[in-house]
């Protein structure tokens, strides 16, 4: 796959979590241009051509991105700012895609400026079915901006 190109970042340290996330979405043919990444660390290096993809086109960013919060080496809040502070990466729409139900992660979370706040459902057919219609909704009826 051609990382210009990419439609959706997955950042997810858990492989489990991730597996059902792609399955799930690949249901609805939505993994073609699906990169991801294992922290917080490396989701910045992605989105700003750096280190391990210091080869990558800057200008090639994701159309969404699904980003977890609790990670290593760089939490999920932590490159949400990162993101919503540049002005190349900040139109992103960033969904934060966590176990979390911590008031002071949702709040800290749309102080930041992230689209969405979704908890993961516990449940296997819960967790498919909410990926899916996130999935549906950004990729096919959210309209960005130019």
């Amino acid at each position: 796959m051609d990382l210009d190109e990419v439609e959706i970042l997955l950042v997810e340290d858990n492989e489990t979590d991730a597996e059902l996330t792609i399955r799930a979405l690949k249901r609805k043919n939505l993994t073609n241009k699906l990169v991801w990444v294992k922290d917080g660390a490396e989701a910045l290096e992605f989105l700003f051509a750096t280190g391990t993809y210091s080869d990558r086109n800057r200008e090639g960013l994701p159309r969404l991105i699904l980003l977890d919060l609790r990670m290593p080496k760089v939490d999920g809040l932590e490159v949400l700012q990162r993101i919503k502070a540049d002005d190349k990466t900040k139109k992103i729409p960033v969904v934060v895609l966590t176990s979390s139900k911590e008031d002071k992660d949702i709040v800290e979370s749309y102080k930041l400026g992230v689209n969405s706040y979704v908890s993961k459902p516990v449940e296997f057919d819960e967790f498919t079915q909410a990926i899916s219609t996130l999935g549906l909704y950004w990729m096919l009826l959210n309209k960005p901006p130019e």
